[in-house]
């Protein structure tokens, strides 16, 4: 198994005050205006109110909350306790894959906390059930799929497991391999699933090398290749169009995690090579994609999609108390997760009647904004001589080093600007990528290490496209405090 390169983190430490005050007082206003909107709670008590009218039928029955006061306090050390956070929210968190809810996800979701449907059965979840089938199929026609079989799970990582299951379940004893870039629960999954897991290695770009992959093919020894369309540590594309070619010659299942990338789908502003990436993964297997991600839902929310609707035969089981109201196919039938939060689905379905998941539509032109902010930020950085960049993003993530005099010397500086930038409240991750990503020769560094501590930005918010300048900012007063020496020794 090949040796993963790639690690991207954000360090533990105290979170800036951009508040200010005791936490859970009062309403924090900037400039007139909050950090939290609130319209969506008086929504949501008018809909809770509409709720509650259609059960009119049945007995009144309260449901008390205990000593009010008491209730406060826990609930007001709550919020203070939630300080300790990251500004996950805000524009100038830019760190990592966190993104706020749409308000209309939020507030759905809640409301169906009152019910608390439960997706495994539509004995648990009748409506919530119908309305993850409804989502699921948009998601899948988003692909390009009319026929399908799907559904939502805690996340990406079952996601990811159920397509991998069904994928030795057709390819007993076969290998599964996937690129050195991929996330790394791929390797681990497979272990669990006791498949043999194998890494291909990647082109300086960060995507699969189909040549690494087709010497590992012609053994006839592997089943499944996962393409990522969207790597979470430079947001690579694998080469979908080569590998489907490769597909043709020795007949490998194909799976698309696109758990980060998928919804780029839609966008209009992609690279032609992307374009042909996007194009192509309706002719995958079977598909993975967050929309707990860029869907804009809470997590936890994972998707994972069938072209062939007929590998349901290898999750069926007998359960005689589960099922007992009706004959049609039930979530938990087809899904190797029981439990289920119904609220995923309500507060998905909800945002795709508020947003359609369409081209040319308003939640395809906040993809958009995201990818022109990476565009923007990463045209700001290859045109200052005291940074590298590898290459130009594909998606929303934009990937960077400070130059220096050798590799290490440049992880050290990126190290230190992550730290001066987030006592700044502009926070952003580190990621430990080959040093042959980046052009270090023409650099003139040294070449002491075989990987380098980059800096990287995750640019998946619309509002980042209007904040790029502010971000620039300081970004720019961070890199020179460190290279200065005020906050950082600068000897060779």
């Amino acid at each position: 198994m090949s040796k993963k390169l790639t690690r991207v983190k954000a360090k533990k430490r105290p979170v800036a005050n951009m508040r200010g005050g005791k936490a859970g007082v009062r309403p924090v206003i900037r400039g007139g205006r909050r950090l939290f909107e609130r319209e969506s709670v008086d929504v949501l008590l008018s809909s809770l109110g509409q709720l509650e009218e259609s059960f009119r039928e049945l007995p009144a029955v309260q449901t008390r909350i205990g000593k009010k006061s008491d209730f406060t306090r826990v609930m007001r050390e709550v919020a203070a306790r939630m300080n300790d956070n990251y500004p996950y929210f805000h524009p100038l968190y830019a760190g990592q894959m966190l993104k706020p809810p749409h308000p209309i996800a939020r507030t759905a979701y809640m409301l169906s906390m009152w019910i608390n449907p439960n997706n495994h059965a539509l004995d648990g979840g009748r409506a919530s059930s119908r309305m993850e089938k409804e989502a699921v199929a948009e998601i899948a026609r988003m692909f390009g799929w009319a026929k399908h079989l799907g559904h939502l799970t805690g996340g990406g990582t079952m996601a990811n497991m159920e397509a991998l299951w069904v994928a030795g379940q057709l390819s007993p004893g076969k290998k599964i391999v996937a690129s050195e870039q991929a996330h790394y629960t791929h390797s681990r999954i497979s272990a669990v699933l006791g498949l043999e897991f194998e890494s291909v290695p990647c082109d300086n770009r960060g995507r699969m090398d189909p040549r690494s992959l087709e010497r590992l093919l012609d053994p006839g020894e592997v089943g499944t290749v996962v393409a990522t369309v969207g790597t979470t540590a430079v947001g690579a594309l694998d080469p979908l169009p080569e590998l489907l070619r490769l597909r043709e010659r020795y007949n490998f299942r194909l799976h698309v995690d696109s758990a980060y990338g998928g919804y780029y789908v839609l966008a209009d502003n992609l690279s032609a090579d992307a374009r042909e990436v996007f194009d192509s993964i309706s002719q995958a297997d079977s598909i993975v994609v967050d929309p707990h991600k860029h869907g804009l839902q809470p997590y936890a929310c994972g998707c994972v999609i069938f072209k062939d609707p007929s590998v349901a035969r290898f999750y069926r089981h007998d359960s005689p108390y589960t099922y007992f109201t009706s004959e049609e196919l039930h979530l938990g039938e087809i899904s190797l997760e029981c439990s289920r939060a119904g609220a995923s689905a309500v507060g998905l379905w909800a945002t795709q009647k508020l947003l359609p998941l369409t081209k040319g539509g308003e939640f395809a032109a906040s993809l958009g904004k995201c990818r022109s902010a990476a565009l923007d930020f990463h045209a700001r950085l290859e045109a200052d001589g005291r940074f590298m960049t590898p290459f130009r993003p594909e998606l929303d993530i934009v990937v960077w080093a400070p130059k220096a005099a050798s590799v290490k010397r440049a992880s050290e500086l990126s190290r230190a600007i992550f730290d001066e930038a987030a006592r700044n409240n502009l926070h952003l991750a580190l990621a430990e990528l080959p040093a042959s990503f980046l052009d270090i020769e023409s650099a003139g560094m040294e070449k002491d290490a075989d990987t380098i501590t980059c800096l990287r930005s995750v640019l998946m918010k619309p509002e980042h496209n209007e904040w790029i300048g502010r971000i620039w900012k300081i970004l720019d007063k961070a890199t020179q405090s460190v290279v200065s020496g005020r906050n950082f020794s600068n000897k060779q």
